[in-house]
């Protein structure tokens, strides 16, 4: 008998079970107060439902040190006819996690791309001032925003974005959190380990996008992609070769900082975030001095 069937049979039948979970209609979880004073995340996510796939460390960072998450919607889809839905979505979906949201203008923003970028400066430039005003409001000590090879092509802008609008920001001194999910980092430098709770409750916010999930249930494969994570990260950010963390689940980031209107560099190599320490613990260095990226 192959001791793996048994277990690959497992691993369809929770899934298959998983089916059978409600989309969305699940109680806001117990509120964390957050402490006057405490620094602000922006969680720059350039769809719905990208606030619940990128935001594990966001969330660690709310239950474990009390940070303020803003969810930043850049856009609220290609879809006119849904967006009134999908913002309602995803309000539901940060309330349940305890996140905060603005939506980048009215109703999000419209065609955030490279192409735009190149071909339409002044649809580009009014985009960029509306980040820029959420930036200098907002004074955030880290954001959260795609990289720059993410494949969809509004992931992408929304990193462009992000970063022409630090430009116009003045003096802001943050980190950068680099996130990943249609394109994989080839330069990730972070991998944080998330517990059971976490990656049911991310699950469970993804399942808010309720006409998303339906066309096709994606938030049922995120345990599995970040068991998958793990694999990655292990070598990526602890080394060839290296042992692999004792971690189940987890997500990769690229953590970098920007000060004096340019990106430097934190430290040299990986750093691993286990479950049992403070998720605010990796930003202690935010003072010390920094080498240029």
């Amino acid at each position: 008998m192959n001791c793996y069937r048994k277990f690959v049979d497992e691993f369809a039948r929770v899934v298959r079970q998983g089916r059978a979970c409600p989309l969305g209609e699940l109680p806001a979880k117990q509120t964390t107060a957050i402490n006057s004073g405490s620094p602000t995340a922006l969680l720059f996510s350039p769809h719905p439902d990208d606030e619940s796939i990128t935001g594990g460390l966001a969330l660690r960072l709310l239950r474990e040190a009390r940070w303020n998450i803003v969810n930043v919607a850049v856009t609220l889809g290609s879809k006119r006819e849904r967006r009134a839905a999908r913002r309602e979505e995803l309000r539901q979906a940060c309330h349940f996690l305890g996140f905060e949201m603005v939506a980048a203008g009215e109703n999000g923003l419209e065609r955030i791309n490279a192409s735009t970028r190149a071909h339409n400066p002044n649809q580009w430039s009014a985009s960029v001032a509306a980040i820029s005003t959420i930036l200098r409001e907002q004074r955030p000590a880290a954001i959260f925003f795609p990289h720059e090879q993410d494949w969809n092509s509004t992931h992408i802008g929304t990193h462009l974005l992000v970063l022409d609008a630090l430009t116009q920001s003045g003096e802001l001194d943050c980190f950068l959190v680099e996130t990943e999910f249609w394109g994989q980092m080839t330069t990730p430098n972070l991998l944080v380990e998330y517990g059971e709770a976490e990656v049911a409750d991310l699950v469970a916010a993804v399942s808010f996008h309720v006409e998303e999930v339906r066309r096709n249930p994606y938030h049922l494969g995120l345990p599995a992609w970040m068991n998958d994570n793990v694999r990655r990260g292990a070598e990526l950010v602890g080394g060839q070769g290296k042992p692999a963390p004792d971690f189940l689940f987890g997500q990769l980031f690229r953590l970098r900082r920007w000060r004096a209107g340019q990106i430097e560099s934190v430290y040299p190599g990986g750093r691993t975030l286990p479950a049992a320490a403070n998720a605010a613990s990796i930003f202690q260095m935010l003072h010390q001095p920094a080498t240029n990226a």
